[in-house]
């Protein structure tokens, strides 16, 4: 009875020192900036804020409405520029490096990612203050772009593979785990988006193994009916979603844009 009072101690004691690991190092399993990092350049919008330069791009300025593109966990959000540019002509695109990403100086967090987007919604409003103002969040990013989208008016809402909380993803990947006392990092979307009042659109992946379907299941349950469009993309997955044929023109017919394509 004694070994087995001294060995289901030290279990209780390696799982407690195990839920106290990843409370210390959430943001280290939730960011990773280190993938993204890139020289900055002459031409970069930038955003100063909290003491800190973010940088980032703008694509097709002086147009009569804006976009704003909120990228996903380690997603250089500039790889997406020529596509975003073709797909949105009568929009200026806004693509604006979480802090800590790209060339953006700092350390990402949930609050600064928030305080920092609302920050540029309310640089472009200035900037272009009859412009209506577009979104679209990508997988971590739709967790910022729902942010957003609750504070201020976005008519026009697009995220791709995203969840309704990053609490309930960590609960679905580790159940073994109290991710609900764990995790400060929450990214509420569906309580979030409860204050929007424009329209959504929700492209999902069929095969997507880092967001689970139970999670964008329950955002798109959250989610007023009236003012909702699903896309799923059945044979694609979490990255290669972005490769479907009809993921940028799901995006672009939902904007009331016309893709620009190439000539043959």
């Amino acid at each position: 009875m004694r070994w087995l009072a001294v060995i289901l101690a030290l279990v209780v004691l390696g799982y407690v020192a195990l839920c106290a690991l990843v409370y210390v190092k959430q943001r280290s399993l939730i960011f990773y900036p280190q993938y993204t990092q890139v020289a900055p350049r002459s031409d970069d919008l930038q955003l100063k804020r909290d003491g800190l330069v973010l940088r980032g791009r703008v694509l097709n300025p002086g147009q009569s409405r804006a976009l704003l593109y909120f990228g996903g966990n380690a997603e250089r959000v500039q790889d997406s520029a020529d596509e975003l540019a073709r797909s949105f002509p009568s929009h200026t695109i806004y693509l604006l490096a979480y802090r800590g990403y790209g060339a953006s100086g700092g350390v990402p967090s949930q609050d600064a990612l928030f305080g920092d987007a609302v920050a540029l919604y309310d640089h472009v409003r200035q900037q272009q203050p009859d412009a209506p103002v577009d979104v679209i969040g990508r997988s971590l990013g739709s967790g910022v772009a729902s942010w957003v989208a609750g504070q201020r008016p976005v008519p026009h809402l697009a995220l791709v593979t995203p969840f309704d909380s990053l609490v309930h993803v960590g609960q679905l990947h580790y159940p073994w785990l109290p991710t609900g006392w764990l995790m400060r990092e929450c990214f509420d979307s569906a309580k979030h988006l409860a204050t929007h009042h424009g329209d959504t659109l929700v492209l999902r992946a069929g095969r997507d193994t880092v967001v689970p379907p139970a999670a964008t299941a329950a955002l798109i349950a959250s989610l007023p009916a009236d003012r909702l469009q699903v896309v799923a993309f059945a044979h694609y997955d979490h990255i290669t979603i972005s490769a479907a044929p009809d993921y940028w023109p799901a995006m672009a017919r939902f904007m009331g844009s016309t893709v620009a394509r190439p000539a043959p």
